[in-house]
């Protein structure tokens, strides 16, 4: 089962994904659980914010920090695990970004390892898509390919929740 959480900034998907894998193990009798951060702590700002999230999860939680080959973790450990949860899609997409990747490559390589999974996959992403247009290349560039990425999760996805205001709304 693949579980899409997508929102705003600081909308609570974080916060519901969390809570949405927890009672979903709970449901299945516990499990093994696996958190995959492409969060990196490259100011005091987002260090906060990193620390925040670990206080958050419980130790149950195994925690994989992977800014960049989400598919290759993704396809070590989901045999080990019951439930990975990926936090977040935008941050990893920024990630691809920053180190010049080939985004386009990388995200057809990330959606086509999903077919293979066996464990339960929560997925977090921002809706970057609702505001103004950017009025710069990159930024339009990254709004963009954060749409098709989303677009191609939410297709792949069982279940789509959208986040806003810390309430969930199930849309698919």
């Amino acid at each position: 089962m693949i579980t899409f959480i997508i929102g705003g900034a600081r909308s609570g998907k974080s916060r519901f994904a969390l809570q949405l894998a927890n009672n979903y193990i709970l449901s299945k009798d516990g499990g093994r659980k696996a958190y995959i951060a492409t969060a990196q702590s490259m100011d005091d700002e987002m260090k906060e914010r990193i620390e925040k999230h670990k206080k958050e999860r419980s130790d149950e939680w195994a925690t994989f920090e992977e800014p960049l080959n989400i598919s290759t973790l993704i396809s070590d450990i989901h045999k080990s695990y019951d439930i990975i949860l990926l936090d977040c899609l935008t941050l990893w997409l920024s990630n691809l970004m920053l180190n010049n990747k080939d985004v386009e490559a990388e995200t057809r390589s990330f959606i086509s390892s999903l077919s293979t999974i066996h464990c339960s996959l929560f997925t977090v992403s921002n809706e970057v898509g609702l505001g103004i247009v950017p009025d710069n290349a990159l930024s339009r560039r990254f709004r963009d390919l954060s749409g098709y990425l989303n677009q191609k999760m939410a297709a792949l996805a069982d279940e789509v929740y959208l986040v806003t205001a810390g309430i969930p709304l199930k849309i698919k």
